[in-house]
């Protein structure tokens, strides 16, 4: 059976060929690579995209604040009216 100790350095061993393998370097140089395509491409970050979302979704909650309160004033505004005829009518029968 392996013991430990044994599992232990092997687990080393390929660390240390990883650190020292041109793979880091690779890696390293696709992620620049990467890096600057997306910047080229006008991307937005994460941060930024979660940032617009929470904007919207507040100017979203105040336009239905706004709209509900221009359909109020609308009612109020044709009340006000209808009462206004009726009090001519009153006053002025035909």
């Amino acid at each position: 059976m392996i013991s430990k100790n044994m599992i232990d350095e092997i687990n080393a061993k390929v660390n240390e060929i990883f650190h020292n393998s041109p793979v880091k370097d690779i890696e390293k140089n696709v992620k620049v690579l990467l890096s600057g395509a997306f910047t080229r491409l006008d991307l937005v970050t994460r941060d930024e995209f979660e940032i617009q979302q929470e904007v919207l979704q507040r100017t979203r909650e105040k336009l239905m604040i706004l709209e509900a309160k221009v359909a109020e004033l609308e009612a109020r505004s044709q009340s006000a009216a209808i009462r206004a005829v009726d009090n001519v009518t009153e006053l002025h029968p035909h």
